[in-house]
């Protein structure tokens, strides 16, 4: 419980102690030790559908929010802002100026997430993430008519498994094609939306 007041409140650990009468060093030992249980049990919650069940799950709830057929993901990446570390600091600068680590996160039609790649500095780019993630590799080795496609924005490469919006629709498919795209992949933003409302504490400078 001591874990759930940081990670929602985002205060300091000294307030959160004092709010529950426990000392300072007792709350950051009790933080550390329930995120590192935490860590250990995530593949257990974060996961990657296998069954063709799973997929087909997925595939037809994003059908239904957008239109858009054999999705099996939505993919983007947001922005932690961290403590200026001492080591590489100038990487973690990001392009609005500010120290953060570029985690990447691909979720299904509910909003839950299957993968998350958070060890990227902030300068990365969206597109070098994904394509040294295991996520691409997967994918690569995989027919997307089996796997299926994810969806992302214009930061990404446009490839047989990840398909990105036209940047200059030409005609009314194009176009069409754009509107059910953004309305299938927005699912991604407001799970990050989600995310960062029931967690204030990835709005602070979290020490990495």
């Amino acid at each position: 419980m001591v874990t759930l007041r940081f990670l929602a409140s985002g205060s300091f650990l000294q307030v959160v102690g004092d709010t529950l009468g426990l000392d300072k060093g007792t709350v950051s030992r009790v933080v550390q030790d329930t995120t590192a249980a935490l860590c250990k049990r995530q593949n257990e919650f974060v996961k990657w559908p296998r069954r063709d069940a799973e997929k087909n799950k997925i595939k037809a709830g994003n059908y239904r929010i957008g239109g858009f057929p054999n999705v099996i993901g939505a993919i983007d990446g947001t922005h932690i802002r961290i403590q200026a570390p001492t080591t590489d600091e100038a990487s973690y600068v990001n392009r609005k100026g500010y120290h953060s680590i570029n985690v990447q996160a691909v979720c299904d039609a509910d909003g839950k997430f299957t993968n998350i790649n958070s060890s990227w500095p902030g300068n990365a780019h969206d597109a070098h993430i994904f394509r040294t993630s295991q996520v691409c590799t997967h994918m690569e080795r995989t027919p997307n008519w089996e796997s299926g496609i994810l969806l992302g924005d214009s930061g990404y490469p446009c490839r047989p498994f990840i398909m990105t919006p036209y940047a200059r629709p030409a005609n009314e498919d194009q176009t069409r094609f754009n509107r059910h795209h953004a309305r299938t992949r927005c699912v991604i933003e407001r799970t990050f939306g989600r995310w960062k409302r029931r967690f204030h504490v990835l709005h602070s400078e979290v020490l990495i």
